[in-house]
């Protein structure tokens, strides 16, 4: 087994998981899918990750890091520019991303029913939930360390409130496209409700 650890058959099952995944959703995919898209074998499933199930699940936390990842690059890959623009920023990679990943909107919205039967997954989502409000309250600290400016609040819970309208968000999309909004609108109205609340 240490021949198929040097030709990559962890990361080729992870890859052939997400297309999976992405094609067939999650109650569909089968392992034979799963061995015809990663050019492995059905032994490797059990080897590296103990099932289908698991390299599925391992899948879609996958798909929720390297979301972050992106939204992670998009801030600090460029001048940081104002708290706003910072915002704007991440809003763009959380929604005006919907049409590009729109497999992987479906993937996720059909891993939610799945994870309610499932405890596995939902502690899988809910880690990779967790994960996400860390690397997010990480980014803020560094950003609010860089701008000189001080958050009037944990992070984390700044963090859930993004993610949260980013959820909602993608729900409306993936039903009305056209309703929803973008990123610049989301954030003049998390802006309005600001000033309103204030």
């Amino acid at each position: 087994m240490a021949r198929t650890d040097a030709g990559g058959y962890r990361e080729r099952l992870l890859a052939g998981a997400v297309s999976c995944l992405q094609e067939k959703g999650y109650a569909h995919t089968t392992a034979r899918d799963l061995v015809a898209a990663s050019g492995t074998n059905l032994a490797s499933i059990g080897y590296h990750f103990g099932g289908k199930d698991a390299l599925l699940n391992e899948a879609i936390a996958a798909i929720f890091d390297q979301w972050t990842e992106r939204v992670e690059r998009a801030l600090f890959g460029a001048e940081l520019g104002s708290p706003r623009e910072m915002l704007q920023r991440a809003m763009a990679e959380l929604v005006d991303v919907f049409d590009e990943l729109r497999p992987v909107l479906i993937l996720c919205v059909e891993g939610y029913p799945a994870a309610l039967r499932a405890p596995v997954l939902r502690e899988r989502l809910a880690e990779a939930y967790a994960r996400t409000r860390v690397a997010g309250a990480d980014m803020l600290r560094r950003a609010s360390g860089e701008l000189g400016v001080e958050l009037p609040m944990a992070p984390e819970v700044l963090v859930s409130v993004v993610v949260a309208i980013s959820d909602g968000l993608m729900l409306q999309w993936l039903l009305d496209p056209e309703a929803t909004p973008d990123a610049r609108q989301v954030v003049d109205a998390i802006a309005t409700l600001g000033a309103l609340i204030a």
